[in-house]
């Protein structure tokens, strides 16, 4: 009855104006504000593309001093949020405790009422810093290990691996880390995007829209995807299979491989680009080659038997496990990063804000429909 038209699940369907990111598809481009993903993974920093999300192009040296202290500063977890993070079952996920304790945060947060640009970039520093903090205090916490206290003469990706492991990681790992918070600051209108900017559009507060956004990410059609590559990897292990006899298993089996195609690249995925290379080179340098080299050839196979191209979520996967990060913990270190694009959606939302009401395609019976009285009804 409506005379709107939508793909299904709004696919080519162009939901807002943005200033943040652009993706060409065929062309296998991402860009966060006009600049390439490779010229910013092979030249930038986290805290450098952040900046660059939040304000809309490059800093100079003292702005990036300046913006790089702010968010050191801001690694400050109030006492109650660590005692919610204790009160938590062990046997609660990463994510299920990152989605509450991120909610809980407001209620600490001195510009918890105030919804103004420069509030929102105050709350988007200590969220981008909290988050982190969060994810490595719980998995300390449910291992029964100590806390680390936060290092703010650390880089964020470097201060993240201090308090997850309690020892100061090396350039390498630090670097690998550093470029995989890059890679997935933003991504246009994804799922847990789109929900983030649906949110804020009702005028709501930023750790509500950030909430929101943990959510969607929390589904294994969106974050969850490098966590059941690295489990079927195990699964090989275990099985002490050939790695393309037991996706050739799979595909004979129905079932799903995870970590090939995507909805908007026609080619490949330009994060995959890197982070294949970052698996290769950690593999090498560590000596723990057999992830890598069983990916590369799962690789090669999807490639040649179903035309699908690796997405970011494929070599991330053994990036991380390399890296000696748990599985459970991948989604929630894509929420690591994405805060960064998260918040600057949100405060891109805001600043000129309409309230997001799309139509829905009625497909329903035909009105009028007649109202039956109970006591005519068979």
């Amino acid at each position: 009855m409506s005379t709107a038209t939508a793909g299904k699940g709004l696919e080519g369907i162009v939901a807002a104006n943005s200033g943040i990111c652009w993706i060409d598809g065929d062309a296998g481009i991402l860009s966060y504000r006009g600049i390439d993903i490779h010229e910013l993974a092979s030249h930038s920093t986290f805290e450098e593309t952040a900046y660059l999300l939040w304000n809309g192009g490059l800093p100079n040296a003292t702005e990036l001093r300046d913006f790089s202290r702010s968010l050191a500063e801001a690694r400050v977890l109030d006492s109650r949020i660590i005692d919610l993070l204790r009160s938590f079952p062990r046997t609660g996920t990463p994510m299920e405790v990152l989605r509450t304790a991120v909610s809980a945060l407001s209620l600490y947060d001195a510009d918890e009422l105030d919804n103004t640009h420069d509030a929102n970039v105050r709350k988007a520093f200590r969220l981008t810093a909290q988050v982190a903090m969060i994810v490595a205090i719980y998995d300390r916490i449910r291992k029964g290990k100590p806390i680390v206290e936060a290092d703010k003469n650390l880089t964020h990706a470097g201060n993240f691996l201090w308090m997850l492991t309690g020892e100061k990681p090396s350039e390498t790992a630090t670097r690998t880390l550093d470029i995989a918070l890059i890679l997935h600051a933003d991504h246009e209108l994804n799922a847990s995007t789109f929900a983030a900017r649906v949110i804020a559009a009702t005028l709501s507060d930023i750790h509500s829209a950030v909430t929101g956004a943990i959510g969607a990410l929390k589904g294994p059609l969106h974050g969850g995807a490098n966590e059941a590559v690295m489990r079927m990897l195990f699964a090989i292990d275990k099985a002490g299979a050939d790695p393309v006899e037991y996706v050739k298993q799979m595909l004979a089996d129905k079932k799903k491989v995870s970590g090939f195609g995507h909805r908007v690249y026609k080619t490949e995925d330009p994060r995959a680009t890197h982070l294949r290379r970052m698996s290769e080179q950690l593999s090498k340098d560590s000596g723990i080659t057999k992830w890598y080299d069983w990916s590369r050839k799962i690789e090669l196979y999807i490639n040649a038997e179903k035309k699908l191209n690796a997405n970011v979520d494929f070599y991330s996967a053994s990036t991380y496990t390399t890296l000696g990060i748990d599985v459970d913990l991948f989604t929630p270190i894509f929420a690591v990063s994405r805060i960064a694009g998260w918040s600057a959606h949100v405060i891109e939302q805001l600043d000129d804000n309409r309230l997001i009401r799309p139509r829905a395609e009625y497909i329903g019976p035909a009105y009028p429909s007649p109202y039956v009285p109970l006591a005519q009804r068979g």
